[in-house]
Parts: structure tokens; C-alpha cells; sequence
């Protein structure tokens, strides 16, 4: 774990942090492109090779960064989703995807936003680039309407819950899971 931020907090009048200062030097947040595939092909891989132990994440083919590289070149191009990337010095040290997700028509909302692979390189985390993250994903929402913002989390890690309910999100159902035996 690094030092915390500095107070030299960039925030723009929209709430949105521009970027935060660290021991380390600035952090920036910016929308990926399709150049920046390989970047997150090694950011969400990272994420998920963080949970070997979970039911659900801890379960990866054999050949997950083609795959990945697929998938992710695939959400780049898509109009409902964003890739968002954090830099400082120019390198990658976090990235989180959101997207206007459609809600069932039975319910409120129509439409929300979900926050998909928020990951920080261990270096950087407790520095605010999650919160910076989050700000950015939270402004995507708000300019397409969105009233609501929601997320899965791996139910097993403490880390990640005190992270999101910090950022004010609250738990509002459980996953459940169970494989199919013969």
C-alpha cells in the first residue's frame, strides 16, 4: 500500500476529479480507445487472477487473454458502454467499464448503469484512483440519464466490500450459484 493522496484534488464543476496527486506523481482518468486493448487485456486479467478461490471468478479458460482481447476490442466499439483507464505517468494503473444496462420491464428503472472490472494495481490502491474512477463512470450515467448505478462484487473478498460501500453503494441482493451435478 502507497501513501494516500495528496490535497491536490482536480475537481471539475460537474464533481468529476480530473485528477489527484500522489507521492507518486498525477493520476489522470480518461476513456480507453481500441489502442488500448492490450492495456486492459492485463488490468482485468489481473482482477480476476486476484480471486482464484471465488465460484465464479476463480474459473479461467486456458486461453482467457485472447479471449479477453476479443471481448474487450468488442466493448470499445460499443455505443451503451464506456472503458475508462487511469494513467499516471502515462502508464495504465487502473481501468473500470460501465454501461447503460437495460432493467427488466416489470421495474424501475428502465435503464441503469453497471460498473463492471474496477480494478487498481495493488500499487496504487488507497489513493483515491477508485474514487476517481467511480467519479467518471458516475458523470457517463448521469449525461445518458441514468438514475441508478449498480455492481457485482465477490461476495468473499472484505477488501472490495468496504471499497464500494466507501463509494456509497449498498447491498441490494445476494448471487447465488450452484453447479449441476449428475
Amino acid at each position: 500500500m502507497g501513501p494516500g493522496p495528496r490535497r491536490s484534488l482536480g475537481v471539475r464543476k460537474s464533481g468529476v476529479m480530473r485528477r489527484i496527486t500522489t507521492d507518486e506523481g498525477p493520476v489522470t482518468v480518461r476513456a480507453a480507445t481500441p489502442a488500448d486493448v492490450d492495456a486492459l487485456v492485463v488490468l482485468r486479467v489481473a482482477l480476476l487472477r486476484e480471486h482464484p478461490a471465488s465460484p465464479i471468478y476463480g474459473r479461467l479458460r486456458r486461453d482467457v487473454e485472447e479471449r479477453a482481447r476479443a471481448l474487450f476490442a468488442q466493448q470499445l466499439e460499443a455505443d451503451d458502454e464506456a472503458c475508462l483507464i487511469a494513467e499516471r505517468g502515462g502508464a495504465p494503473i487502473g481501468c473500470l467499464r460501465v454501461s447503460d444496462t437495460r432493467g427488466s420491464p416489470l421495474l424501475l428503472p428502465a435503464r441503469y448503469g453497471y460498473l463492471a472490472s474496477a480494478y487498481v494495481v495493488p500499487e496504487a490502491r488507497r489513493q483515491g484512483v477508485l474514487r476517481m474512477l467511480v467519479a467518471h463512470a458516475l458523470a457517463w450515467c448521469r449525461a445518458r440519464g441514468l438514475v441508478e448505478v449498480r455492481l457485482h462484487a465477490d461476495a468473499t473478498s472484505d477488501d472490495a466490500a468496504r471499497a464500494w460501500e466507501a463509494l456509497g453503494f449498498t447491498v441490494a441482493e445476494h448471487l447465488r450459484h450452484r453447479v449441476l451435478t449428475e
